[in-house]
Parts: C-alpha cells; sequence; structure tokens
C-alpha cells in the first residue's frame, strides 16, 4: 500500500489561503501563470509575487509621468481655439437652448436624459449667463454668451478619456506601450475632437462609457484577488454610478449597461458553477452586484430628472407634450376650483386626452373649402372661445331665459345633447363633407353651425358615452363630473366620433390641430373631460374640484413615456444622416458649419478607423478558427496566453457589438456621432489585437511599430485638421483629401490659395434702409449717385453667406421636434383677416425708407419714368462655380407725362440742388 501526499482543498473565494501555492488557481490569477512556469522549468524558484495594486493598475512612477505627459497633449490638441468659431455650430442650436431653458426654469422637453445638459447649463450659470440668447440658426454670432466656458465642458471630458484609455488597457494587463498607443489613437481622433469641441453630448457620453470600463475592470480585477474589502466595495459602487451616469446622458448608456450587465452574468455564471461557492456565498455576491449595478445606477438616474423638475418649475414651450395634471405643476399653469357638477345649461371647456392637442376650439373663421362653416379645432391654451353650452337637444329651440331658475338635469349615458360655442352661438355640426386635411370616406368635417335663433338640424345632435370614471368618485362613472369623467361624442345622424389626432390644419387654421368625425375612430383619439364648468344655479359652496398634481415618481414615468414615444418617431431623412452598416466603413460624415470660406465637417481618423475595423474583422475571423479548431480537439485554450487574450478581447469586442449592433434594430434618424462609443471599444480592441501580435516581440521593436503607427495617425489627423477646428485650406488641398467619392464636404467652399485669406477685405458697411434717390447715371453724364438714409454698421455674417452649394444640414432632428407645440395664437376676435393684412401692410410701410406701397408703385408705372434710352450696364458679382447671369433684354422707353412731381422726384431734386447747384437748372 502507498501513501502518497494530498494537496490540501483550496478555500472558495474570499477565504484567505492557509498556506501557499506554488501556482495559483487559473480562474483567479492565470496572468501571471506562464512567467512562474517559464521560471519553474528553467530551474528558477518562483519570485514572491508583487503587491497588489488597486484594481491590478501596477504603474511606475514613469508611468504616472507619462500619463501627464499625454493629458498635456490632449488638452493642447482638443482646447486649441476652442473659441472659434464664435457663432453657433450644429446641435448647439438645441442643446443652448435647452441651457438657456435652465436657467430662466422654463419647461422644455428632450429625448435626452439631463446629466450632460445640466454640466453645460452649470458652467454657463457660473460664468454669468442669463438665458437672453435663442441660439435660433447655425451660424448665429454669439452675443454676451459664455460659449467657450459652454465649450469647455465636453472638451475637458474629451481630454479625460483619454487617460482613462491608458489605464483602462493597463488594468487589462497590456503592456506599457499598448496602452501608449490607445492613448494617442483616442487623442487624435478627429470625429472625437470635433464632437468634443462643442456644445453637444457626445463627449460627456464617452467620458462616462470609458469611465465605466475602467471602473468594471478594476473591479474584476479586485474580485480575483479578495472578494468583500474595502477596495473590492469601492470599484464596484463606482461601477455602478458612472452606469447610472453614462444612461443619464442618453439613453446609448443602456448598451453599456448591457455590457457590464451580461459580464456580471457570466461572473455569476462561474461562481454558481464552483463547488467551493456555498450558496450563501453566491447569493452575497449576487446581492452585492444587484445593489451597485441596479439599484444604484436607477437612483442616480432618478436623482438627475429630480433636479430637473426642481429647476424647471415654470411653464415653457414644452408644456404641450405632458399631461393636463403634469402641466398643472408648473408656474403660471395652475387653474383655480371648478364645480364637480355638470348639467344642462353649464358653459363647460372640453380637452382631449390623447394626443395633449388642447381644448375644443372655434373662432369666427371659416374653412377656405367644404361646407366653408365655421373652423372647429384644438387649441392647446386657454382662451374664451373655448367655451362650450351644453344644451337638450331635445328642447333646442325651448331654451330658458334665465337658467338660474332652472332645476338642474345631469347628464347621464345616452343624454342627447348639444353643444353651442358661447363667443359666436355656432352649434358643434358634421356632416356627411370630408375634412380639409383627413380627407377619406370615414372621416367626415366637423364645423360650427347655425346662428343666434336658428333651430339648426339634427347635424348638431350629439350622444354622450361614458368611458370611464374616477375610482375615488363613484358619481363619475354614472354621469358627466368635470375633471373625473372621460367620455366620448357620437354623432347622432352619422354614428362618428368627434375625434381629433396629431395632424394640423394650414396656415388658414393657424397650424392648430385638426378636428373631425371619424366612423372609424381610434379609442384613444376619441376621448375627452371637461375641465372647467359653471352653471347659473350652482350655489357658491357646491362640490368643487381640481387637478390631483402627480408625484415624483408619476411625473418621471409620464416624461420617460413622452422621450420614448419621441425619440421613436424621428423617421423623417436628413441631409446628412447614416445608417450604421456605413459607419465602420467611414463612409460619410456631417456638415456642422460653414461660414466665411471655412467648414466644420464631421469626419474620424481614417487611419484609426479603418484599422479598428480591421481589428474588429480579425477577431472574429480568428475566434471562428479558434472554435474551429477546438471542435477538432486542439487544446488552444490550455494555454494561459490565449485565455488571458480571448477575454481580454472578448470583453472588448462584446462592448463593440452591443454599442453598434442594436442601431440595426432602430428605425429613427441616425448620425455617424452615433457611432463613437462603439468607436472607442474597437480602439481598445485593435490596441489588444497589438499587444497580442507583437507579444513575441522584443520591447524595443514593439516600440518602434507603436511610433510608426502614431506618426501615421498624427499626419492623418493633421491633413483632416482644417475640418476639425474651421481653419484656412485651399480647393485642391480639400479635393486631394476626398479619399472616398462619399465624403461630401464641399470644396467649393474655400479659397484657391492662403494668401487669398489674407487679402479678403472685410464686410464693407451696408445699409439698412431703402435708398431715397438715384442721381445721374445719365448716358455721357455722371455717374450714378445712389442717395440713402442714415448708414449703419454691417451686422454679422448671416448664415446663409459662403455657404457650401449642398448647404449646412439642419440640426439633428430629435430637439426641434419639441418647437411644434402649437404657437399661441391672438386672442380669436382679433384674427381679423382684412385687419391682419392692414397690420402687415403698416409694418412694410414702416420699414421701407422712401420705399413705395403696392399701390402707389402701380401709379408710378404711370406717371414716372421708368428707364433711360440706354441703361449703364453693371457687371454682375458671380460667385465662384455659378454661371454668369444673362442680360436683360432692353426695354423700350417711355415718355414722361407732364405734371406736377412726385414726392420720390421732389425729394430727389432737392439733394441734386444741394449736391451740384452748379449744374442746376
Amino acid at each position: 500500500m502507498s501513501f502518497r501526499a494530498r494537496r490540501p482543498a483550496s478555500p472558495p473565494p474570499g477565504v484567505p489561503h492557509t498556506a501557499p501555492q506554488r501556482f495559483p488557481h487559473s480562474r483567479q490569477d492565470h496572468l501571471d501563470a506562464d512567467a512562474r512556469r517559464e521560471a519553474a522549468s528553467k530551474g528558477f524558484v518562483p519570485s514572491r509575487g508583487k503587491s497588489h495594486a488597486p484594481g491590478g493598475l501596477n504603474l511606475t512612477s514613469g508611468e504616472w509621468k507619462l500619463l501627464v505627459a499625454i493629458i498635456i497633449i490632449a488638452a493642447a490638441v482638443r482646447l486649441f481655439r476652442l473659441s472659434s468659431p464664435n457663432s453657433v455650430v450644429f446641435d448647439e442650436v438645441h442643446f443652448g437652448k435647452f441651457a438657456s431653458r435652465y436657467i430662466k426654469t422654463q419647461y422644455f422637453v428632450d429625448v435626452h436624459p439631463p446629466l450632460a445638459k445640466l454640466l453645460i447649463t452649470l458652467a454657463a450659470f457660473v460664468f454669468g449667463y442669463d438665458g437672453h440668447f435663442d441660439f435660433k440658426d447655425i451660424g448665429k454670432v454669439y452675443d454676451d454668451v459664455p460659449y467657450v466656458a459652454m465649450r469647455l465642458v465636453p472638451a475637458l471630458l474629451g481630454v479625460a478619456t483619454v487617460p482613462l484609455s491608458y489605464l483602462t488597457l493597463r488594468a487589462l494587463d497590456c503592456r506599457a506601450t499598448t496602452a501608449l498607443l490607445a492613448s494617442f489613437f483616442v487623442t487624435f481622433e478627429n470625429g472625437m475632437i470635433t464632437q468634443s469641441r462643442h456644445i453637444l453630448l457626445d463627449s460627456p457620453l464617452i467620458f462616462f462609457t470609458a469611465l465605466t470600463v475602467f471602473f468594471w475592470v478594476g473591479f474584476c480585477n479586485e474580485d480575483k484577488h479578495k472578494p468583500f474589502t474595502d477596495t473590492w466595495w469601492s470599484w464596484l459602487t463606482l461601477s455602478g454610478l458612472s452606469l447610472g451616469a453614462v444612461v443619464s446622458c442618453k439613453w446609448v448608456g443602456l448598451f453599456t449597461i448591457a455590457t457590464v450587465g451580461l459580464s456580471t452574468v457570466q461572473q455569476l455564471w462561474y461562481l454558481l458553477g464552483d463547488l467551493r461557492v456555498s450558496p450563501r456565498l453566491f447569493m452575497k455576491h449576487f446581492i452585492a452586484r444587484a445593489l451597485c449595478l441596479i439599484v444604484i445606477p436607477i437612483l442616480f438616474y432618478m436623482t438627475m430628472f429630480q433636479i430637473h423638475f426642481m429647476l424647471l418649475g415654470s411653464s415653457g414651450e414644452g408644456d404641450g407634450f405632458m399631461s393636463s395634471e403634469f402641466q398643472h405643476t408648473l408656474g403660471g399653469r395652475g387653474m383655480a376650483d371648478t364645480y364637480a357638477d355638470i348639467a344642462i345649461g353649464s358653459t363647460v371647456s372640453i380637452r382631449h386626452v390623447n394626443t395633449q392637442g388642447g381644448y375644443l376650439h372655434s373662432h369666427p373663421h371659416n374653412y377656405p373649402g367644404g361646407s366653408k362653416q365655421q373652423q372647429i379645432t384644438l387649441y392647446p391654451h386657454r382662451d374664451s372661445n373655448n367655451e362650450w353650452k351644453i344644451i337638450n337637444a331635445s328642447f333646442a329651440n325651448h331654451e330658458p331665459a334665465d337658467w338660474s331658475t332652472e332645476p338642474l338635469s345631469y347628464i347621464y349615458p345616452g343624454s342627447r345633447i348639444r353643444l353651442r360655442h358661447a363667443s359666436t352661438e355656432k352649434a358643434l355640426h358634421s356632416h356627411d363633407i370630408r375634412p380639409p386635411v383627413s380627407d377619406v370616406d370615414f372621416q367626415n368635417e366637423v364645423s360650427g353651425y347655425g346662428m343666434p335663433g336658428f333651430e339648426g338640424d339634427g347635424n348638431d345632435d350629439w350622444f354622450v358615452e361614458i368611458e370611464h370614471g374616477d375610482r375615488r368618485d363613484r358619481d363619475s362613472s354614472k354621469r358627466l363630473r368635470t375633471l373625473r369623467t372621460t367620455f366620448r361624442l357620437r354623432h347622432a345622424l352619422q354614428g362618428c366620433y368627434l375625434f381629433s389626432h396629431k395632424v394640423k390644419l394650414p396656415e388658414w387654421g393657424y397650424e392648430q390641430q385638426e378636428v373631425t368625425c371619424n366612423k372609424n375612430a381610434v379609442r384613444a383619439n376619441s376621448l375627452w373631460f371637461v375641465e372647467t364648468a359653471t352653471h347659473p344655479a350652482l350655489p357658491e359652496d357646491a362640490p368643487k374640484v381640481n387637478y390631483r398634481l402627480p408625484g415624483f415618481f408619476a411625473k418621471f414615468v409620464e416624461l420617460q413615456q413622452v422621450m420614448w414615444t419621441t425619440n421613436a418617431g424621428l423617421t423623417d431623412r436628413h441631409t446628412f444622416d447614416s445608417r450604421p452598416d456605413s459607419w465602420p466603413r467611414l463612409r460619410r460624415g456631417i456638415n456642422f458649419w460653414v461660414k466665411d470660406h471655412r467648414q466644420i465637417y464631421l469626419i474620424g481618423n481614417p487611419i484609426i478607423w479603418w484599422l479598428s475595423t480591421l481589428s474588429v474583422a480579425s477577431y472574429i475571423f480568428v475566434r471562428g478558427f479558434l472554435i474551429l479548431r477546438a471542435k477538432r480537439g486542439y487544446q488552444d485554450f490550455a494555454s494561459t496566453k490565449v485565455v488571458k487574450y480571448d477575454s481580454l478581447c472578448g470583453f472588448l469586442f462584446l462592448g463593440w457589438s452591443l454599442h453598434y449592433f442594436p442601431f440595426f434594430l432602430m428605425g429613427r434618424q441616425l448620425f455617424l456621432h452615433h457611432y463613437f462609443p462603439a468607436l472607442y471599444f474597437a480602439i481598445l480592441l485593435l490596441c489588444g489585437v497589438f499587444d497580442l501580435i507583437t507579444s513575441t516581440l522584443r520591447p524595443r521593436v514593439r516600440l518602434q511599430i507603436a511610433a510608426v503607427l502614431i506618426v501615421i495617425s498624427i499626419w492623418a489627423f493633421l491633413h483632416f485638421s482644417p475640418l476639425a477646428y474651421g481653419n484656412t485650406w485651399t480647393k485642391d488641398e480639400c479635393k486631394s483629401s476626398k479619399w472616398l467619392k462619399t465624403w461630401d464636404f464641399s470644396c467649393n467652399d474655400f479659397l484657391n490659395d492662403y494668401s487669398q485669406y489674407d487679402t479678403v477685405a472685410a464686410p464693407t458697411p451696408q445699409k439698412t434702409n431703402i435708398p431715397v434717390a438715384t442721381i445721374g447715371g445719365e448716358p455721357g453724364g455722371r455717374a450714378a449717385i445712389i442717395v440713402e438714409d442714415n448708414a449703419q454698421e454691417p451686422e454679422a455674417a448671416k448664415p446663409e453667406e459662403h455657404t457650401t452649394t449642398i448647404g449646412v444640414g439642419k440640426p439633428e432632428p430629435g430637439r426641434d421636434i419639441f418647437a411644434g407645440a402649437p404657437v399661441k395664437e391672438v386672442p380669436s376676435q382679433h384674427h381679423n383677416p382684412v385687419q391682419q393684412e392692414m397690420e402687415i401692410s403698416e409694418e412694410k410701410e414702416i420699414s421701407s425708407v422712401g420705399q413705395p406701397t403696392k399701390g402707389e408703385a402701380k401709379t408710378q408705372v404711370q406717371t414716372e419714368e421708368k428707364v433711360v434710352e440706354e441703361k449703364i450696364e453693371e457687371k454682375p458679382v458671380v460667385k465662384d462655380d455659378e454661371p454668369p447671369t444673362p442680360e436683360p433684354e432692353p426695354v423700350a422707353v417711355v415718355e414722361k407725362p407732364a405734371g406736377p412731381l412726385g414726392e420720390a422726384e421732389a425729394e430727389a431734386d432737392k439733394i441734386a440742388h444741394e449736391l451740384y447747384p452748379e449744374e442746376a437748372d
């Protein structure tokens, strides 16, 4: 019988080893196993392992100095000429405007969570911005706006992303040369540079994505070393906080949560299969991760919206997208208590439930077509034209003279009523005529019909159908009650339902929401409720009601629904949108800004971009090859080197996949900058592949290869830097830089030579007023002199000046959609088309100095000389690449009739006498 010494069993994770093992467990410490085995094979005693550094970051003092140098270079690249241009660029239209709304506390709605916008607003507030600038148009020059401080927030976060890339790869046990290569790739990536230099959200998004990856890798290293220590909890908690931050910038952060989530599932799966881990210890791991990676991000996310609600306490342009209950939590939107009971003879205001389009409304303007009767619309603001009186349809012609003496007759399901407009006394009417916009067979026009004393007809009658009431008000389910009963109105003759949807009338309808009578009505769009009600017979102490104001959680949930619905609805095409299949190939960019023969065009560094795409493809190929070899019985994964790089590159590939492939499922507008989080993972994966390929090379050779790649990437950065910074460039250089035909930046916008930028004349003073008269210009005489009123200094160049032929793209939608909220109309009693036309004419007369009105111009055609015998030829100014303007045909001479001088002629003669007294007749 032989006796063999048996090796003691390894203790479970979290319990210190009682006796040191020569070789660590492959799952816990495989990164150092190769070195130790090699030393043992050569007869050397394995040296004592290095002390564990927090997060596995064993950085030397020289590396920390190198990291400082990297940060300085990144700051120089991203902060260079940050004040240029001094005008609005691309989506600064949206996010600058949102900062103004925060400072003015005016409520707005955006499709993105608030964290990044709050950081930009904080910088603006600290530097004294009062929210006066409207950020209306691309190219609008900033006026007393701390735009540099606002741009500094994303710029500094872009700088901070660079050292995070270095630290992340070092935490993944890559070599210092590899981490240095990654930091330079992130530093000189043109697309990230361009995006981080303006008031945009993508730079904060990428920073928090990189921060999350760094914290998570540090936690994984701590988990391998010793779990449930203070350091272990710190890394896990920081990972949860950064997850909350990344999703609070943009919902793209959900892909980062998915990346960490799948990695967590893998950890728990390994723990579940480890027989040394008891169920109790497994639950401890599970609860710790659930607390830090689920609860903490949710609480952080909700906290950002609580701050959002606290700052936006006043009514603003986003009110119309929220429910009535939500709106009444905003300052300026409160409502006094109103009577709860509704009876025949009550004057009510009726609101649509689903679209938040507003109140059932009418005004004294008719449809231009169809029945040409009075318009019925939805109007989002309170107005006297929202009031309707409820009449019993059976006794419509016998309306009592004094409603205060009549007994109350409540309105029950099936009641046949008429709604009479309070101010115009028109009845709510429908008939078999198609609506002006929704011209389909199942839609009928709804109009205001009748006059005082007119009997009306059956087309004015509607049946009340109660949909549901309030659970806390039992009577609201039995009869109509203010704010508590939701109901439908069915037409008595046509059988259609009063209906509204998100379709606006044209300008003749003041762009208010269309109201129709729909025979196939979607139930949600045919629901209504009464907001206010009055009745002469109700005493002052009668029961009154008001909106039940929602709490934070109800407001939070409602806003998420509005953001989701609106984000999914952004399906219109944009000039510079693109689809995900073109992003890895860098097929096209985004035109941000064009002005003064300069252009900012978002395009990546093609060298870095294409190398990163190649690394992704290489990983897919090699991983598939290894899977096939494993099926054939090869033991590739017995090597700890293969295990190490498979784990490293697999995690980075997972991050790239989850930040890229979900965009294929989206039907909304997409742009190149949506690829940037995936690009960050692709750059790290590229460097991981570099670390693997050069692992067998000497350090000097590895450094030389990295230096060549860095030099090439810097050359590409410098080559395309005029598009990133809006610097001067020549047409020839621009055309030679179009490496792909699909790159659509405009070269015609640049000048032919750099010297021309120095000699371009400044804009000459322009006159804002119309010329008073033109003196001279006769054939053979003195040159023409244009006499103008007060000259003023030139205004800032408009965005349209010096623009490319394809035009700078509009700001990215997803924000401007909220500007579609209906604007307050002028009170209806002032909507007189004749008066409106007269006001427009008066404005034209006031703004035009010496310019005759249309009527006067027509008279002058008959009384004044139109042309001279020979017109002086003037050379037109022709822009580059524009065809010359054809010369006009000669016009016959018109004799000037005898008679008194007009006012313009008299003024011209007076000035002529003052300028040329010697030639005065």
